[in-house]
């Protein structure tokens, strides 16, 4: 039996510049953040020929071309394993919440089939066979920060060039100013859970005609490295301010990141005390990540009294890893 355990991640700037609609012109810049909500798992040998997976659904099927589950049929398909397995998968959170559960997902089960063929692949490789299937098997409408995020842990500013490889630098923060850091990003459940590709599609449309948008992710990019900044000095309020800056400039490129429910709930959020605050992932729902270095309990008492439940965090800095093989 071999279990690997792959942490989610949070967006913390550049955000969308990660995608090959734009990287692939001007070059990315995004700061992510692994965290302690993960997807675990396991892969055993099966008595019996075949396949089985259990997910949200169980499959059980001759030949991986048969799963219906995009990346089991291709992560199967890729490593060539055809049969006398069975898989099944657990996750802290709920799929569609923005912090990037696909990834994590693809990321953990390359690592655990790997294993399986006894098999040892670094994280870049993780990394870059997860956005493999993404981007160009799947041809999903996606990026790179899920995958690369997943697989290396920590909190690291990831440098994407034109074409596609990445540079990646970890923060190095201190105990202090990470702790202080998850002390002051509050994270709280929307109740809403939205597939992130219909505003991708929308982001990517919008880049391809060379509307707004272009001068939009410019920003959003100027805004990521100065996050990366502000996070290297420990300086906590600067960041959130940032964050608002973000907030305004993903509204420029697509509608769809929020709505006047979502818009709510960040108005009262500044009201009371929050310097700054996303929708955690391409947005529409999932967590709403707050940022407050001072008087974090009205904060809470007012998010409260609008019946978004909290979940604290600590930042997770393994990065994808088998855990258990026997």
């Amino acid at each position: 039996m071999i279990i690997t355990r792959t942490p989610l991640r949070l967006s913390l700037g550049g955000g969308g510049t990660d995608l090959p609609s734009y990287y692939r012109e001007f070059g990315g810049f995004f700061v992510g953040g692994a965290i302690d909500r993960r997807m675990y798992i396991v892969l055993n040998k099966r008595f019996e020929q075949g396949l089985r997976a259990s997910y949200s659904r169980t499959e059980i099927v001759s030949h991986p071309s048969q799963f219906q589950h995009p990346i089991l049929r291709e992560a199967f398909t890729m490593l060539g394993l055809e049969s006398g397995l069975e898989m099944a998968s657990f996750a802290d959170v709920p799929a569609s919440t923005g912090l990037g559960s696909s990834g994590s997902f693809c990321v953990g089960l390359l690592n655990a089939l790997y294993a399986e063929k006894r098999i040892t692949k670094t994280k870049e490789e993780l990394a870059r066979e997860a956005c493999e299937i993404a981007m160009e098997r799947l041809k999903e409408p996606s990026g790179k920060q899920d995958e690369y995020v997943a697989s290396y842990g920590g909190i690291n500013a990831y440098t994407v060039m034109k074409d596609g490889r990445l540079e990646i630098e970890p923060l190095g923060l201190g105990e202090d100013v990470v702790s202080e850091l998850e002390a002051s990003i509050l994270m709280f459940y929307t109740g809403i859970t939205r597939s992130s590709k219909e505003v991708l599609v929308e982001q990517r449309r919008k880049m391809s005609d060379h509307s707004g948008s272009i001068e939009r992710m410019h920003e959003i990019k100027r805004i990521g490295v100065e996050s990366s900044a502000a996070l290297k000095r420990g300086d906590i309020r600067s960041f959130g301010e940032l964050v608002h800056e973000h907030w305004l400039a993903k509204r420029g490129v697509t509608v769809a990141m929020s709505n006047s429910e979502i818009d709510k709930w960040y108005n009262i959020a500044r009201e009371n005390g929050a310097l700054g605050g996303k929708i955690i992932g391409a947005g529409g729902g999932g967590f709403l990540m707050l940022v407050c270095d001072d008087g974090r309990a009205k904060l809470r008492e007012a998010m409260r009294r609008e019946g978004l439940a909290e979940h604290r965090f600590k930042f997770d800095f393994e990065g994808t890893k088998v855990v258990y093989n026997v």
